[in-house]
């Protein structure tokens, strides 16, 4: 919802007020291919010249918090590090001035019109951004709206020749979901990719306790902060609504809701998203709105609580790991049956897991074949 919906869902009595507890990131993204954001000067000078402060305090509904990280600080290791630039335009003007930009340039602004937790307002936000680029820098940007499918595959690649707004919410409490995915070796959002980022992350992502790896996040987020490959914005407060003769309806913290553990108290049960699936192939999918659907119909091996981020047992009864939590045996539920009567076993499940991280699997197709889920959890893909 809205922010502006808040309130007027809280008084009606025919509604129930659903708050979203999942952690999440708005970033406004550069790409470094394309000139300006090639000098890493311009990057830090967007940095210092965005009033971040200002745009949670009019756009964002309260429990949201200005950015001090990439990651939210409810992530352990998340906030390890230095804190983001405070807003300075004098100092960015200087390093405008200094890359050769005294009086700005031109670009432009993309975004998606569609709301997100982490992005209430798109398009009013976005005008927010051209205002104060304009005002606080003299950069003269214009606002181009996108498709969602288009948006995401275009920014993601790297392929955007302006600023974008963009951003992140968790699949798992974990710092790795919000650092490895984004500034990986293999990931091109950004343009180039940084040894000093990536190095220390994929160092880091091997070690399961969290006091060991800190000193690692540290250096990883003051490496982000140095380079400046996006500028973090948000961390926003969400809400969603539902009739009251809806019994359990519910937003996970990690995950969309499981419409099985829904009563409508009819046939049909009716679910609003913000955009449609892009595709159906599940495992070859990042945005919401596909996994959303996607999870109604797959089931993993194990799977977060509705009601807080505890791990429970889906498709196995447990899963066990070795000392360094390199190798893990999980036992598959009995009984489960396909839609065609047929039955689940370990085959199924490695079947599955071929068919995303297997580059020479026959079943390896996909919608645009990137399997960017696979290649960041697992440092890449087989084959």
């Amino acid at each position: 919802m809205s922010p502006d919906d808040f309130d007027s869902v809280k008084g009606d009595s025919d509604l129930t007020f659903i708050p979203v507890a999942n952690p999440n990131t708005l970033y406004l993204a550069m790409t470094s291919t394309f000139k300006p954001f090639d000098d890493p000067r311009v990057r830090k000078a967007i940095a210092l010249g965005i009033d971040r402060s200002r745009i949670v305090d009019n756009y964002f509904p309260l429990g949201s918090e200005v950015a001090s990280h990439f990651t939210p600080c409810s992530i352990a290791n998340g906030c390890a590090g230095d804190s983001w630039y405070d807003f300075d335009p004098d100092a960015a003007k200087a390093l405008l001035a200094e890359a050769g930009f005294p009086d700005g340039f031109k670009s432009k602004i993309y975004y998606r019109d569609v709301f997100r937790g982490y992005l209430p307002e798109p398009g009013i936000v976005a005008v927010e951004f051209q205002s104060q680029l304009r005002d606080n820098l003299g950069i003269d940007v214009e606002v181009v709206v996108m498709e969602s499918g288009e948006f995401i595959d275009e920014s993601t690649n790297g392929r955007l020749d302006g600023f974008y707004l963009l951003g992140w919410g968790a699949d798992y409490p974990h710092v790795t979901n919000f650092l490895d995915f984004h500034f990986s070796a293999s990931n091109p959002q950004y343009g180039d990719v940084h040894e000093d980022i990536y190095g220390l992350l994929e160092v880091a992502s091997t070690i399961a306790n969290e006091d060991t790896a800190r000193p690692l996040y540290t250096a990883a987020n003051n490496a982000i902060k140095r380079i400046v490959p996006m500028v973090p914005i948000a961390h926003g407060a969400s809400a969603s609504a539902a009739l009251n003769t809806v019994q359990n309806a519910h937003f996970r913290p990690f995950g969309a809701p499981l419409f099985h553990h829904t009563d409508p108290g009819k046939d049909t049960f009716v679910f609003m998203q913000n955009a449609e699936p892009i595709s159906m192939y599940c495992a070859d999918e990042t945005d919401g709105e596909s996994l959303a659907v996607c999870q109604q119909v797959v089931e993993p091996l194990l799977g977060y609580a509705i009601d807080s981020g505890n791990i429970e047992s889906r498709l196995a009864t447990d899963c066990t790991g070795n000392s360094d939590a390199t190798v893990w045996t999980c036992q598959i539920r009995s009984g489960v049956k396909f839609h065609d009567g047929s039955s689940l076993d370990a085959n199924d499940v490695v079947a599955s897991w071929a068919a995303g991280i297997d580059q020479s699997n026959k079943n390896h197709k996909g919608n645009t074949g990137a399997f960017e889920y696979y290649s960041y959890l697992f440092d890449g893909l087989m084959n």
